[in-house]
């Protein structure tokens, strides 16, 4: 009984392990996922305090996963700071 209890306990160590480390993974794709997002919503929010007109739109049809996300997050952002920059320079 002694020999089960000590593999039953190494066998729950190695899945908890094993479920901690898959869990975290994840997290931090839902984290950069929702940073993306925060970042389009922070960069439009300075575009319409500088009195611009801006498109916020993110066409999430066709992303599927947490990281396909991102990725349209990311662009939007970059073409966010597009404009940034092009109002910035037309400003100076």
């Amino acid at each position: 009984m002694n020999s089960f209890t000590k593999s039953a306990l190494s066998v729950f160590a190695a899945v908890t392990i094993s479920a901690s480390a898959f869990a975290s993974n994840d997290d931090n794709t839902i984290e950069r996922m929702y940073t993306a997002k925060a970042g389009v919503q922070a960069l439009a929010k300075t575009l319409e305090n500088l009195g611009e007109t801006v498109n916020t739109h993110v066409d999430l049809t066709d992303a599927r996963t947490f990281t396909q996300k991102e990725a349209v997050y990311l662009a939007k952002h970059k073409e966010l700071q597009a404009q940034f920059d092009e109002i910035k320079s037309e400003r100076s």
